[in-house]
C-alpha cells in the first residue's frame, strides 16, 4: 500500500485545474494539499467552481505561500509564458521537486522554435532538455523518471497517438499528411473572448489558426522523432458548438503495397498493452470518450482514392490535458499508471 503523495496544483481556477481537481479528489494515494490561484487567493475553491461545494473547499493561496519542501509534485495549470516563469522559480528552490506543466513552455525541443511559434524569449531555456514530453503510451519509462513533465497539447495527443505507429513502422508515405481537427469550446479556456461567445459558438462551426497554429510544430516534432526525419504536416482546427471532445481526422499516402490491416496491426502492437488507447473497428465520436481517459483510434484505407484515413477521438479536458497530466503524475510517484482514472464515458 502507497503512502499518501502530497500533490498541490497551481492555477486551478480554469477548466483544466478543475479537471485535476475532480479526478484527484478520487485518488486514494493522494492527498490534495494546497490549491493556488494569484486573482483569487483567500476564496474557498468552491467559491470559484460550485460543483465542488461541501466536496472540496480548500482555502486558495497564492503560489508563493506553498511549502514546495512538503510537496511530492506540483501541477502547473498555467498559461503559456507564465508556467515557465515559476518553473525556474520552483526548480531553483528546489531542483528535485517534480512539476507537471500543462502549458506549452516546455513541449518544444529548443529556445528558438519557442521564440518562432510562441513570439516570445523564452526565460528558463536550460530546462528544456530536462523535460519529458508527456505522452505515456510513448515515453512511459522517461516520464517514470522525469523530475519536469510537458503535459501535450490536446490537437497533439490526438494526432500524435494515431500517426505515431504507422510512422515508426514506415507504413505511411509523408508526402501527404492533413490533419483536420475539431474540437470544443472549453478547448479555449474559461476566460470568455469574442470566439468563444455563446452567440458565436452555439449553431456555428468554424476554422481557426490556420497554417501557423501551435499545436503544428508540436505535432510534427514528435512524429518527426518516429519517422527519424523532418515531417511537415497540413494541420487545421476547427471549432465545435459543444462543451468537450476532439476529433482528428488525418489523411495521408500508404506505402506502396500496404493494406488496412497493416495498419490496424500496427496500431494493435503499439497500444494493446495501454490501458487507455482503444483500436475500434468503426469510426468512433467524441461521446464515446467524453468525460474518460481514453483515446479511441479508426484506420483504413479509401480503395477508391487510395488515401489513408485515421479518426481519432479524445476528451479534450481530460486525456488531452488533466486525466494525462493524472497519468503522467501515476509514473512519476510510481503509482499504477491507471489509478483514479477508471472514469467510464458519458453518454448521453
Amino acid at each position: 500500500m502507497h503512502s499518501r503523495k502530497k500533490v498541490a496544483i497551481a492555477g486551478a481556477t480554469g477548466y483544466t485545474g478543475s479537471e485535476l481537481v475532480r479526478i484527484l479528489h478520487q485518488h486514494p494515494g493522494i492527498e490534495l494539499i494546497a490549491i493556488t490561484s494569484e486573482s483569487h487567493a483567500g476564496k474557498k475553491f468552491s467559491e470559484i467552481h460550485p460543483q465542488f461545494l461541501g466536496i472540496v473547499d480548500h482555502r486558495l493561496i497564492k503560489l508563493d505561500d506553498l511549502d514546495i519542501n512538503n510537496t511530492d509534485l506540483i501541477f502547473l495549470a498555467l498559461p503559456h509564458g507564465v508556467s515557465m516563469e515559476y518553473v525556474k522559480v520552483l526548480k531553483g528552490k528546489n531542483r528535485n521537486l517534480k512539476i507537471i506543466d500543462l502549458s506549452g513552455d516546455f513541449r518544444l525541443g529548443s529556445p528558438e522554435l519557442y521564440r518562432q511559434w510562441y513570439k516570445k524569449d523564452h526565460i528558463f531555456p536550460q530546462a528544456i532538455p530536462d523535460a519529458v514530453f508527456g505522452l505515456p503510451e510513448l515515453y512511459r519509462e522517461a516520464i517514470a523518471n522525469a523530475t519536469l513533465v510537458a503535459n501535450p497539447g490536446c490537437y497533439p495527443t490526438s494526432a500524435i497517438l494515431a500517426l505515431a505507429p504507422l510512422l515508426g513502422a514506415e507504413l505511411i508515405d509523408q508526402g501527404m499528411l492533413l490533419i483536420d481537427a475539431k474540437s470544443g469550446v472549453s478547448g479555449a479556456g474559461v476566460k470568455p473572448g469574442d470566439t468563444t461567445h455563446f452567440a458565436n459558438v452555439h449553431d456555428n462551426f468554424k476554422a481557426y489558426g490556420l497554417c501557423f497554429h501551435r499545436h503544428t510544430i508540436e505535432i510534427e516534432e514528435q512524429i518527426g522523432r518516429f519517422s527519424e526525419q523532418s515531417v511537415k504536416v497540413q494541420f487545421t482546427p476547427h471549432l465545435l458548438p459543444v462543451d468537450r471532445g476532439i476529433l482528428s481526422t488525418i489523411y495521408f499516402r500508404p506505402r506502396k503495397g500496404v493494406e488496412e490491416s497493416d495498419l490496424v496491426n500496427a496500431l494493435h502492437i503499439a497500444y494493446d498493452a495501454s490501458e487507455f488507447v482503444h483500436i475500434v473497428s468503426v469510426p468512433p465520436s467524441i461521446k464515446n470518450v467524453r468525460g474518460s481517459n481514453f483515446c479511441h483510434i479508426y484506420a483504413t484505407i479509401d480503395r477508391r482514392t487510395g488515401n489513408g484515413i485515421l479518426i481519432s477521438v479524445i476528451d479534450n479536458l481530460v486525456k488531452g490535458a488533466s486525466g494525462q497530466a493524472v497519468q503522467n503524475m501515476n509514473l512519476m510517484l510510481n503509482f499504477d499508471e491507471g489509478t483514479g482514472l477508471k472514469q467510464l464515458p458519458l453518454k448521453p
